[in-house]
């Protein structure tokens, strides 16, 4: 499958960044924040920013009322690109960025795949990243396939901001119900229609009455459900929002608990609204008396990137902190930041001072130019917004408006006047993103960073865990084209003793290889340094500085592809060692593969666990099969290792989604941490998933209208779910700090029940039913659970309301396996009255060594009998070349040649008993 130019454009491949928090508020029952985002992949067409009013403005109106005049749409800001030309009427955006993106206006994720979905990966009832739609779809060319944008949007919406589920499902279509009939999996179960095949063959198509499926007893694969067009039924949204009479969504009076969809799964089988209703948006408002105003939009325009690095020279900052800030900082100008970016640099410790007015990176020049600004020396002490206020400075030289221009503050110490300029910076527009170095670091920044929209960082002083270098890496654009920025390959550090060797490979794949990035630094002395290409020459020019202790190799044009072999010897005792590789796209037509790294939370207060997300994708296609590991660093340098999985058990969401997801609960100490994360493919493991996504919009097959099925096109679909296996690579991701706090000095107490089974399935054998889980963990998804409780009921509601009081099956043979294993087990039930019940409901309890008990897993299912198929025994069109009228005279002619035939038969036998009658008297 080949990768469409114009997914290059992808601007939202770091929305797994810390930094990535929605600025939508709620005020006053209206949505504020809101933004929009074009992809400059998207051809400039004014139409589509006028059809992004219609959409949002129709939007708004069907939100609230089918939030029973809750929620509306009060402002948005639409993000234009700068490939679009400039207009008057096109303001420059303040925190608003691509980062931020609540709605993505971008190329399809394949090609003929205009699908609308959300990026959501955390559990039921958290928030989603981000909607994607297509401009085919918001211009309104894909309307049959998936309805009115604007009702589709409040789909969306609601799976982006109360982590709502899907009310249907592709892969398990139809179910056995209580009514003992094959039903197609919706909500409500009032929605009427017919299920038939639907078979198409050049411009000839044709529908086919659905068969059963001997080894499912449901109906067979190609088999869908075609909606009645005229309904009654006003629910639901979360299924099928199209329907014109669907204006509500599912509550637990009326939701269809049987059906096997997302929304039952993921939330405990409870309805959508029941989980709309539990969100902060909700408890915060009343509905409202009178009709909310139209939406107001904001036109914004991404400029240059502008940058003012607010370096701390303070005294505490002497010695080998200083030099550490100098290695990162030459890093991020030499490499991390992109050629157009408009950079200058202020000093401050007590005070502050200009070293370099805002200079455009136009070639080399410009960034040699700035090395030389660093400082050299520290002393005194520390006044953030001194730094602050000169680096406002720095860029009104420029600007008159400093709104959406980056502030990077870099500080290792606590300052007690940092709050006093918390106001200004919030009414700047600025955005400020802040490296902590140090367990010290001044905290009141934090809120800086978050309320503007930047990034908060931390490393700590353990050099070999490369933590600043990687933060100043970080710092790539938020509205870069991802061609353009700095992808990083590898980071990784070592203390030795004289003479031992750091030893490693480093692997350029196809997707990166220009302006490839070598870096080496050293405490002590300057190491020997080997670097061999895949072919084995040697590397040899390096550039030397030996002032800040680093050396430097920029691969000339684009780098081979392979396994690249470096070797280095210290040269003193306790000599730490680090190695940094960065590399670019090598072909602009080709999205290269991308890992982003985040916490669910950026504050978190103990017990509350935490959960790690990993994101691997080339484009918006995800990367399945790789080897990815989270590296925790505390304020002390103490590193928790953890292997993610993208499992679809545990905390990970939906498996073979490219999200790579674990627990985190080894807290060691109060303050901040860091996270890092390191993903391999191997060439025969990583593969490109190309299934759709899990939480993509409904495909609307055709309707019945007065009997008879209208269909659509096909869904366009891929011919494998996955492609041939990757190449072999490796990356490196930093994700944003967190603070953990309120963990007691003693030792801490088994705290953490085993995670939920949400991934429980259950098959029959006969009068056996066969169940299969992924293994929790003692502590949520880590180590061994000591049993298993399982219990079975005739009640779904009895199973999840009363597990206790249901029937237990013996689960004496059973013994549990390592977390993340794959767990069997089969039994036979007993105690079922057959005569009466028509589904066993199975749910599984996990047990620790503390006697702490899981949450009830997601309910399996098996029925109790072959249910039946449709009942109505005529065919919407059995052959579209014959009329209905046709038929009729067909069946009369028929009727009437039988009647000829009878009568011919029965004169003939007559006339023959006639004659034989008068031969016998003969």
């Amino acid at each position: 499958m080949v990768l469409v130019r114009s997914s290059i454009f992808l601007l939202l491949l770091n929305l797994l960044q810390g930094s990535d928090a929605s600025f939508i508020q709620l005020n006053n029952n209206g949505y504020e924040g809101i933004i929009i985002a074009i992809s400059p992949g998207v051809p400039e067409n004014e139409m589509l920013i006028e059809k992004i009013k219609d959409m949002v403005t129709a939007a708004s109106t069907y939100l609230f009322e089918a939030t029973e005049r809750r929620f509306f749409f009060k402002n948005v800001s639409i993000l234009i690109p700068d490939t679009w030309k400039e207009k008057p009427e096109y303001k420059r955006p303040k925190h608003e960025s691509y980062t931020h993106t609540d709605v993505l206006v971008a190329p399809p994720t394949l090609p003929d795949r205009d699908e609308p979905y959300t990026n959501q990966f955390e559990p039921c009832g958290e928030k989603g990243k981000y909607i994607h739609l297509t401009p085919d779809f918001v211009l309104g060319k894909k309307e049959n396939e998936y309805g009115p944008a604007g009702r589709l949007l409040v789909h969306e919406w609601a799976h982006l901001r109360w982590g709502v589920f899907d009310e249907y499902n592709d892969n398990e279509p139809f179910y056995s119900a209580s009514s003992k009939r094959i039903e197609a999996t919706r909500c409500s179960s009032g929605i009427t229609g017919m299920n038939r095949v639907y078979k198409c063959q050049g411009n000839s198509c044709v529908f086919d009455r659905c068969k059963t499926d001997p080894k499912t007893k449901l109906y067979e694969k190609n088999c869908q459900f075609f909606p009645d067009k005229d309904q009654t039924e006003e629910i639901s949204i979360m299924f099928m929002q199209s329907i014109t009479s669907v204006v509500k969504f599912c509550n637990e009076k009326n939701h269809n608990r049987e059906a096997p969809n997302l929304q039952n799964k993921m939330c405990e089988s409870r309805s959508t609204w029941e989980v709309i209703s539990n969100s902060e948006d909700f408890k915060n408002t009343i509905p409202m008396v009178e009709s909310p105003p139209s939406p107001i939009f904001s036109l914004l325009r991404i400029r240059d990137r502008t940058v003012c690095l607010v370096l701390d020279k303070s005294g505490s900052m002497q010695g080998e902190r200083l030099n550490r800030m100098n290695q990162a900082a030459k890093y991020f100008l030499l490499q991390a930041i992109e050629n157009g970016t408009w950079v200058g640099m202020v000093h401050f410790d007590s005070s502050a001072s200009i070293k370099s007015e805002l200079i455009q990176i136009i070639s080399t020049s410009e960034r040699n130019q700035l090395l030389n600004s660093l400082p050299t020396a520290a002393g005194g002490g520390t006044s953030i917004c001194a730094g602050i206020d000169v680096a406002f400075q720095v860029i009104r030289k420029t600007y008159s408006q400093i709104d959406g221009s980056e502030i990077v503050l870099l500080t290792d110490g606590e300052d007690s006047s940092a709050r006093n300029c918390l106001d200004k910076v919030k009414g700047s527009g600025a955005i400020i993103h802040f490296i902590a170095l140090g367990p010290s670091a001044d905290k009141a920044v934090i809120e800086m960073s978050n309320v503007t929209g930047g990034m908060h960082l931390f490393a700590s002083d353990i050099a070999q865990n490369n933590g600043l270098i990687d933060a100043f890496g970080a710092l790539t654009s938020g509205n870069a084209d991802i061609s353009q920025k700095s992808i990083q390959i590898e980071s990784k550090g070592l203390t030795l003793m004289n003479g031992l060797w750091m030893n490693g490979t480093v692997i350029i794949d196809s997707t990166v290889g220009k302006d490839t990035f070598f870096l080496i630094t050293w405490v002590r002395q300057q190491p020997i340094i080997f670097l061999l290409d895949p072919n084995g020459t040697p590397m040899k020019n390096f550039t030397m500085d030996a002032a800040s202790k680093m050396a430097y190799f920029s691969v000339p044009g684009t780098a081979k592809v392979g396994v690249w072999t470096y070797s280095l010897q210290a040269k003193e005792n306790s000599e730490t060692l680090t190695i940094t590789v960065n590399s670019r796209a090598a072909n602009s037509s080709v999205p290269p593969i991308t890992v982003n790294a985040k916490m669910n939370k950026d504050t978190n207060s103990f017990p509350s666990p935490m959960i790690v997300y990993a994101e691997i994708l080339q484009g918006y296609t995800p990367i399945i099969g790789a080897s990815v590991t989270a590296f925790i660093e505390s304020n002390s340098g103490k590193t928790e290792v953890l292997e993610l999985f993208d499992n679809g058990a545990g905390a990970d969401t939906f498996k073979d989604d490219g999200v790579y997801s674990r627990y985190f609960t080894a807290y060691s100490e109060n303050g901040r941490y860091s996270l890092k994360v390191r993903a391999h493919g191997g060439a025969n493991t990583a593969t490109r998933n190309l299934r759709l996504p899990s939480n993509r919009a409904m495909y609307i097959p055709g309707w019945v209208v007065d009997g008879k099925i209208e269909g659509n096109p096909p869904r366009p679909e891929s011919n494998e779910d996955t492609q041939p296996n990757l190449e072999s690579f490796t990356r490196t991701a930093i994700g944003s700090a967190f603070v953990v706090s309120n963990i007691p000095t003693h030792p801490l107490p088994d705290l953490y029940p085993p995670s939920q089974i949400t991934d429980l399935e259950a098959t029959t054998d006969g009068d056996m039913i066969n169940l299969t889980w992924t293994a929790p963990g003692d502590n949520f998804d880590v180590g061994k659970v000591k049993q298993y409780i399982i219990r079975i009921s005739e009640s779904i509601l009895d199973l999840r309301d009363k597990f206790d009081d249901a029937l237990q099956v013996n689960t004496t043979d059973l013994l549990p396996n390592e977390a993340n294993s794959k767990e069997t087990f089969t039994f036979k039930p007993e105690n079922i009255s057959e005569e009466n019940a028509t589904h066993i409901f199975i749910a599984i309890q996990s047990m620790d060594n503390s006697s702490l008990t899981s949450k009830i897993s997601n309910i399996a299912q098996v029925a109790l009998f072959i249910p039946q198929g449709d009942a109505d025994e005529i065919d919407p069109n059995p052959n579209p070349g014959i009329s209905i009228s046709s038929l009729v005279l067909i069946v009369v002619g028929c009727v009437v040649l039988v009647s000829i035939i009878l009568s011919v038969t029965i004169y003939i036998l007559n006339k023959k008993k006639n004659s034989s009658r008068s031969r016998t008297a003969f």
